[in-house]
């Protein structure tokens, strides 16, 4: 009905004057702040072929993508649901650089269902990433520098929840689970859903001991103790296991010595993102928010689809979501009402005004509304032959 043109989809949002006015301050201050640490700012497409697209081994990222045709070549694309693949690309296919690559970005991706806190189908994603590294240094810079994110736009306090993808993959590959099992299992990890999970475990056939291992992996989350409960756990499954227990511990020492405030927490069936992760994974949380507010882990292999395979590490994080819980406000920028008159003289200070980075609102002839409607605190005055500026009362 015409009476509902105005309604838009479900979990698509348009952003008002205020909250676009915070978003491009804090657009631009974040990737201001970003090329202060060396991460350059690319600009992948917002569609391409879907065959660049989705990479990785799972499902969740075709779900949310949105696929259409291409009218010009008949190929199947698709809508960016995740900017990391396409940087990936950008790393591997288009620079082909041999040394350490940082990179930072920021646009909408589109996703086919509500996700998150907010149930939303549109984020505003921003990220940065690091190619060509692989070890503790890399990964510590890149959780570093989403701290300095999360802190820039206002979020304090935040909780660290760091785990690794290579544990839980080492034990399926030890207990010979099939890919649809790691799947299911992947699946019922990340909703921490506890009675179907155990019902899956006992339904695989696994000896005593793996039952017990995955049994208790659900439950290997909480603070500093979990390190040594999960040591002690897993010491009789494999020496890889237990060095990415070690690399957790370390990781969590050289963020405490550049972040000693920062509360930290530690899954290790911590299997969250697209699944494309191999290593290191991390999350950022607030108290009152259900959901992360920011992400990221190690990716490594994941530009070998596109011919050029580096070791690759990242965060990224959804700016619309960070503008409905910063503390910050945008602060209104007030403007200089301009009467309407044809003095060249006031064309000339209002052009000198705006070259001053002055906001200059213009009356219109016969508009409705006073300057303060148009959130204007002076006005330009003509006095002596001379246009002035003056408080309004």
């Amino acid at each position: 009905m015409s009476q509902d043109r105005w309604l838009l989809p479900e979990g698509i949002e348009e952003s008002l004057p205020e909250e676009s006015a915070w978003l491009e301050m804090y657009r631009r201050e974040l990737i201001d702040m970003f090329s202060t640490w060396g991460y350059e700012l690319v600009m992948p497409p917002l569609i391409e072929y879907l065959d660049s697209l989705l990479i990785g081994p799972s499902d969740d990222l075709d779900l949310q993508t949105f696929k259409l045709t291409d009218q010009l070549t008949g190929k199947m694309m698709g809508v960016r649901a995740d900017m990391t693949s396409q940087v990936a690309r950008i790393d591997a296919h288009m620079l082909k650089r041999d040394a350490p690559t940082r990179f930072c970005y920021m646009g909408s991706v589109l996703h086919t269902r509500p996700g998150g806190r907010d149930l939303t189908r549109s984020p505003l994603q921003v990220g940065a990433e690091l190619y060509g590294h692989r070890g503790l240094d890399s990964d510590v810079e890149v959780i570093c520098l989403m701290l300095e994110a999360l802190n820039l736009v206002g979020i304090e306090n935040i909780l660290l929840d760091l785990g690794h993808v290579g544990i839980f993959t080492k034990l399926v590959e030890q207990a010979g689970l099939s890919d649809a099992q790691q799947k299911q299992l992947q699946t019922l990890l990340q909703q921490k859903a506890f009675p179907e999970y155990e019902q899956f475990i006992s339904n695989c056939s696994l000896d005593e001991n793996c039952h017990n291992v995955f049994s208790s992996l659900i439950e290997l989350s909480g603070g500093a103790e979990v390190i040594a409960t999960t040591k002690e756990l897993l010491k009789d499954t494999d020496s890889e296991v237990i060095s990415h227990i070690e690399y957790v511990e370390e990781l969590a020492r050289r963020v405490l010595d550049n972040y000693p405030n920062i509360q930290l927490h530690y899954d290790f069936s911590a299997l969250s993102g697209y699944h494309y992760q191999n290593g290191a994974v991390f999350a950022a949380y607030i108290s009152g928010q259900g959901g992360e507010i920011a992400r990221g882990g190690r990716y490594d292999m994941i530009g070998e689809v596109f011919g050029r395979s580096r070791p690759a590490t990242g965060f990224s994080m959804d700016l619309k979501a960070l503008a409905k819980i910063s503390p910050k406000s945008n602060q209104v920028v007030k403007g200089i009402y301009a009467p309407s008159d044809s003095d060249p003289n006031l064309q000339i200070k209002i052009k000198q005004l705006r070259a001053q980075g002055e906001k200059v609102v213009c009356e219109l002839p016969g508009q409705q509304g006073k300057a303060q409607d148009l959130a204007c605190n002076r006005i330009l005055v003509k006095e002596n032959q001379q246009w002035i500026i003056k408080d309004i009362q």
